[in-house]
């Protein structure tokens, strides 16, 4: 039986954590006195969004259990014309799902960052901007409509470009905030301008009003030109989707935005920002499936972003980076399989890869606490023996990430890679290519930060920076120490469901009814996830399958190649990398795209908005039309000026000749 949900109840979970971040971002800062300490800040934020985790999580079980459903508006903002703007919620498997993964990572960083930040000045503003992205990411997940999902769209990069610049004094913080903020600004004009099509072709910014009329949209074309409509409007929203979940070429804010504090690196650029693009790109499936054109376009870039950014993963040093590196390629397998059509499969390595890359993240935070703040992964070694919670969460962490049998990870990514497999697109076959070629260079590079980090010798005096650490005092060299437990309760909370999710979810997401109402596949045309269906025979059967195909040897190489060059003879990869120069400069330079950005793109838009400046502006509007119209004004007044003398008989004589000429004239018509 399918009930309803409460209103009011589904209202509490964004405004809980909205609450605590308007409490602690007045009370907690200087701009409203500090009139409350730090205790009370991160306890009210921390109880905001635990509201919401657990109203999310009995959503959950509601809408799983007893197939309840909502779809309403609490609110009118404005109506215009025919178009209503409003505030609404759907709960449905998918908003159901997202709330959870959204609430439950935020509360493990919320509670992470008491132990990481705690040396910190804006100790309670970081709190209260966390909240704040809590909300935000909320009510994107919620909205019933476009309006909505702008909004909260929109609010997740504000709140984004805040997190990143949080220290304002640091000149690359401030470099990366700013570039996230622009990159992301491209995204999104494709993404209001897909909004606005919708909204004007079909009158409407509801969700489901719109999908209902979505195959009229299939007969039209875009006036002026031979483009299927629904093609450019799916286009131009998956633009929107690759600024916000970064992929080629807006991908390169993401690495940048490791500026930032760790816990943030974690919530946004793991688990939640990042996948909003995901999130929308399954929620407008009814648009997607109309079009091919779009679909391919979108596996082709899903491709691209995860094996090329892979490669670059390869030659990081600084531990954020790497697993920065790592969620861009994570992204790409995503988009690929919402190019195949494979949106629950999509949705699914969302869900995974949130629990197991925010892992990796605050496993990488611990890390460098541990280390009194070094990050480069060259300068550390033998962690383990120190670190042991945070070495073996980060382990399954890695091989979550890496698709290891009976992990959450092998579920999602082996589906895709099978989804991409029976994908009958002109783009599958590049595709197939970049996803299995993605799973070696995955298992490389994340076995080569951990065998660097938690293996091996110590390296930690070998640092040139060691001496002027973060502290400015001489303890920098000495050997690290397990974190706090308000550091390692959220990593260990967070490595279960990095384990069992996988197993324990793969059933009802990807062949079950959960999605049934969210998402929809053209099943004629896109049989992938039928075919899926049918080779499916639970989760055990599907890891011991797994033996016996080409991702899990890809993998196991990965780990093996990775093991041997950078624990057992590190010689050789210094010998590659002497060899294949030119490569490591290419991927030192991160493909030039920040080189082609900086001085081709951005001094193109200089010089265009010069020129527009200087030629448009200064000389023919200011110079021609506004200068150019009170000279001519001057000229002509200086001229008749010195007509007007004063004397009467002037002018008598010039109405007596007036008269002469106008009687000449007459005289001359009449002839």
């Amino acid at each position: 039986m399918s009930q309803t949900l409460n209103a009011s109840t589904l209202l509490a979970v964004p405004m809980a954590p909205l609450v605590g971040a308007v409490l602690a971002g007045i009370f907690g800062t200087q701009f409203g006195g500090n009139w409350i300490g730090r205790r009370l800040t991160h306890s009210i934020t921390i109880l905001g969004v635990l509201i919401a985790f657990i109203l999310s999580a009995s959503t959950l079980k509601s809408v799983a259990m007893d197939g309840a459903r909502f779809n309403e508006t609490l609110y009118t903002w404005m109506t215009v014309g025919g178009l209503s703007m409003e505030v609404g919620f759907m709960v449905d498997g998918l908003t159901a799902m997202m709330m959870c993964v959204v609430t439950f990572v935020s509360l493990m960083v919320h509670i992470y960052t008491i132990g990481y930040m705690e040396e910190d000045e804006g100790y309670n503003r970081f709190f209260a901007y966390i909240s704040l992205f809590t909300f935000s990411m909320l009510m994107l997940v919620m909205s019933n409509n476009m309006l909505q999902l702008f909004f909260g769209w929109e609010a997740v990069g504000l709140v984004s470009y805040l997190l990143i610049g949080f220290w304002f004094n640091k000149p690359t913080a401030i470099f990366a905030n700013m570039k996230a903020f622009l990159v992301n600004r491209v995204g999104d004009f494709g993404f209001i301008l897909g909004i606005g099509l919708i909204a004007a072709y079909t009158g409407t910014l509801n969700y489901t009003e719109a999908f209902a009329k979505a195959s009229d949209l299939s007969a039209l074309t875009l006036p002026g030109t031979s483009w299927m409509l629904v093609t450019v409007i799916c286009i131009c929203l998956f633009i929107g989707a690759m600024g916000k979940s970064a992929q080629f070429p807006l991908h390169v804010w993401l690495p940048d935005s490791m500026e930032g504090p760790t816990p943030i690196s974690a919530l946004i650029h793991a688990a939640t920002m990042v996948t909003a693009g995901i999130f929308m790109v399954a929620r407008m499936s009814p648009l997607f499936e109309l079009s091919e054109t779009a679909l391919n376009f979108i596996m082709i870039i899903g491709a691209i972003t995860a094996l090329f950014m892979g490669f670059l993963g390869i030659i990081q040093n600084d531990i954020k980076r790497v697993v920065a590196y790592s969620t861009l390629s994570q992204l790409g397998y995503m988009t690929v399989a919402l190019g195949a059509s494979a949106y629950s499969v999509a949705v699914f390595h969302l869900m995974t890869h949130a629990f197991f890359k925010a892992l990796l993240f605050l496993g990488a935070g611990s890390v460098i606490m541990g280390l009194h703040h070094n990050q480069d992964i060259r300068y550390m070694g033998g962690v383990r023996k120190y670190m042991p919670i945070t070495w073996i969460t980060s382990l399954l962490g890695s091989l979550a990430l890496i698709g290891t049998p009976l992990f959450s990870g092998f579920y999602s990514k082996d589906s895709i890679i099978e989804a991409v497999h029976e994908s009958h697109l002109a783009a599958a076959g590049f595709a197939n290519f970049a996803v299995l070629a993605g799973v070696f260079v995955t298992a490389f590079y994340s076995f080569r930060m951990y065998f660097l980090v938690f293996h091996g010798k110590e390296r930690y005096d070998q640092n040139p920076d060691a001496h002027h650490g973060h502290h400015g005092d001489d303890h920098d060299t000495h050997s690290p120490h397990e974190s706090p437990w308000v550091v390692t309760v959220p990593l260990i909370l967070l490595a279960i469901p990095s384990v069992v999710i996988g197993y324990m979810t793969i059933t009802p997401m990807l062949f079950g009814e959960f999605f049934k109402d969210a998402i929809f596949i053209d099943a004629e045309k896109h049989a992938g996830m039928k075919v899926l269906a049918e080779a499916f025979h639970g989760p055990v059967a599907m890891a011991l399958h797994a033996v016996t195909t080409a991702p899990f040897w890809l993998a196991l190489a990965g780990v093996v190649v990775s093991w041997y060059m950078y624990l057992i003879n590190p010689a050789v990869p210094a010998a590659i990398g002497r060899a294949l120069r030119p490569l490591v400069v290419l991927l030192e330079n991160k493909y030039y795209m920040d080189w082609i950005n900086e001085n081709i793109l951005a001094r193109g838009a200089r010089a265009l908005g010069n020129g527009l400046w200087k030629v448009g502006d200064r000389t023919l509007i200011d110079g021609l039309l506004v200068n150019g119209s009170w000279k001519l004004v001057g000229r002509v007044s200086n001229w008749t000026r010195k007509l007007q003398t004063g004397y009467l008989y002037h002018y008598a004589l010039v109405m007596i000749l007036g008269i002469f000429l106008l009687m000449t004239y007459f005289v001359w018509l009449n002839k």
